[in-house]
C-alpha cells in the first residue's frame, strides 16, 4: 500500500514538474495563433456616405470629479454620416448628431440631474450636432476633423485629431472602416457651469471635458439587380 501510494505521489510532482512546459507549449501556440489571427489585409476605402453604425460606436467623456477621478459617460441615441472622398480626403465631411437625453454615466440618479437646467437642459436642448468645416490630412492613416460644434444652443469650432482603420467586408458583404479620435472642450464655453471651489482648492467638478470617439462606418452593399 505504501509503494503504491509513493508511486502515485511521484506520478503528481513528475506531473507538476512538467506543467510548466506543456503549459508554455500550449501557450505559445495560442500566442501564435491569435497573432496571426490579428494581421488583416485592410482593402482601400472606397469613395461613398457611410452611416455611423450605432451598434459598434461610442460617443464619450470624461470629466474630473474633485480633483482625484475622472467620471466617464456616453451618449447612446446618435446618427451620422461620413461622406469619403477616397481620391482627396480633405475633401470628406462629417456630420452628426446626438439626442443629449440618452446620456448614461451608469448613475441614474446622477443621469436625470445632468438633463436639468443645472447642466444640459434637454428639454430646451433636445440634440448636440457637430458639421465639418474642413479636412487636415496628417500622416497615412489620419488627420485633423475641425467643424462647429453645437450643445446647449452654443456653437464653436472644434478640431478632433483622428486615426482611421480600415477598409473590411462584413459577413452581410457591407463595408466598413474605423474612425477613433479625441479632443479638450471647456464646458463653461457651453453655458455649462454648475459647480464650484473646493475649500482645499480646485473644482468639485472640472471644466475641461475629455470627448473620445470611437466609430465605426459602414457603406451598405449594394442590393443585387431586380430588388
Amino acid at each position: 500500500m505504501r509503494r503504491l501510494r509513493n508511486a502515485v505521489l511521484l506520478i503528481a510532482l513528475a506531473a507538476l514538474v512538467a506543467l510548466p512546459f506543456v503549459g508554455g507549449g500550449a501557450s505559445a501556440l495560442v500566442a501564435a495563433a491569435q497573432e496571426k489571427a490579428v494581421k488583416v489585409n485592410y482593402a482601400p476605402i472606397t469613395s461613398g456616405d457611410y452611416q455611423i453604425d450605432p451598434m459598434h460606436s461610442t460617443i464619450g467623456f470624461a470629466i474630473r470629479h474633485m480633483e482625484i477621478n475622472w467620471v466617464e459617460g456616453r451618449f447612446k441615441d446618435f446618427t451620422g454620416t461620413i461622406r469619403y472622398d477616397e481620391s482627396d480626403i480633405t475633401k470628406s465631411s462629417v456630420e452628426f448628431t446626438a439626442k443629449v437625453e440618452s446620456i448614461d454615466t451608469g448613475v441614474e440618479p446622477r443621469d436625470k440631474h445632468l438633463r436639468t437646467a443645472d447642466f444640459f437642459e434637454v428639454e430646451k436642448y433636445p440634440t448636440m450636432t457637430f458639421k465639418s468645416t474642413r479636412v487636415e490630412r496628417k500622416g497615412k492613416n489620419g488627420g485633423v476633423l475641425h467643424g462647429d460644434f453645437t450643445l446647449k444652443g452654443v456653437t464653436k469650432q472644434v478640431s478632433l485629431p483622428f486615426t482611421i482603420t480600415g477598409a473590411i467586408k462584413d459577413p452581410r458583404g457591407n463595408t466598413r472602416f474605423g474612425v477613433s479620435a479625441r479632443t479638450t472642450i471647456n464646458r463653461r464655453d457651453y453655458g455649462i457651469t454648475f459647480g464650484k471651489p473646493m475649500d482645499g482648492g480646485g473644482l468639485d467638478i472640472g471644466n475641461e471635458v475629455s470627448i473620445s470617439l470611437q466609430l465605426e462606418a459602414l457603406k451598405a452593399a449594394p442590393k443585387p439587380a431586380g430588388e
